[in-house]
């Protein structure tokens, strides 16, 4: 049965949903209308034999160009896109599933988007190989899909299962310990990343951290997270900020225009 109480807070949601879409559609443009052409590499590498020193040597392939102002305008896009649907012709079905302490776009987002991040994040540390991208892309997105199956698991019981969310939180240090062993291995010769790639690294593991902590403190009823409601809005907030963060601290890194 649902209370005024209850509709006042769906309301709220479904306003909150829709100015959300909006500052993550009004950012997207931003990036996308602001960029330069700036573009990090994809790359192969393969083993290959050579005649003439009798030998197998690793070869590396140029395979793509990748502007790196689409990719950013790109998950603030997908965000939006979610956020409006569920403002909207998605409403009831977001309201029905939040009754049952469950919100399935929101996982399927996070899925895609937060993995373009994550592989945004990678490729600033100079990770180019496409062998390593792509499950870099796929580890952080299982992760988000243990957080689904999170919630499906623990509709309806007393006692809280927490295995889904232990799986998912192995599966997303993956992606950062790799980012780590890159990070810890540049500047050797005087080089290495630019200082805003240890800022992005820094504040956007705190960001993607936060969503785990957020998801705890719901299941355990800590405070005011006893409202499952009050968890969904964190989990708004936090998405927001931590795309914004990525956005305009790279914006600002490499993507002005000049």
């Amino acid at each position: 049965m649902t209370t005024k109480d209850d509709e006042k807070t769906f309301k709220g949601l479904k306003n909150f949903n829709l100015f959300m879409g909006c500052l993550h559609l009004v950012q997207s443009l931003l990036i996308l209308y602001l960029s330069n052409g700036y573009s990090l590499p994809i790359k192969s590498f393969y083993v290959k034999f050579f005649v003439e020193t009798q030998s197998l040597e690793t070869v590396m392939e140029d395979m793509v160009s990748v502007p790196l102002g689409p990719l950013i305008a790109l998950f603030l896009l997908i965000s939006a896109v979610c956020h409006f649907y569920l403002s909207t012709i998605g409403f009831e079905w977001y309201v029905k599933n939040l009754k049952r302490h469950i919100n399935y776009l929101r996982w399927y987002e996070y899925a895609l988007s937060s993995s373009i991040m994550i592989v945004v994040i990678a490729m600033l540390t100079g990770i180019y190989d496409i062998a390593a991208l792509i499950p870099i892309f796929m580890i952080n997105g299982t992760m988000n899909l243990f957080g689904l199956m999170m919630e499906l698991y623990n509709q309806d019981r007393e006692k809280v299962s927490w295995t889904a969310y232990i799986f998912g939180c192995i599966a997303g240090s993956a992606p950062w310990i790799v980012i780590a062993m890159y990070l810890a291995g540049a500047g050797g010769d005087g080089g290495g990343v630019p200082d805003f790639v240890y800022y992005i690294f820094v504040s956007l593991f705190t960001f993607f951290m936060s969503f785990a902590v957020n998801m705890a403190l719901q299941y355990k009823g800590v405070g005011r997270w006893k409202d499952y409601y009050y968890g969904e809005k964190m989990y708004i907030v936090l998405s927001l900020v931590s795309k914004s963060l990525l956005a305009w601290q790279v914006f600002f890194g490499t993507l002005r225009g000049i």
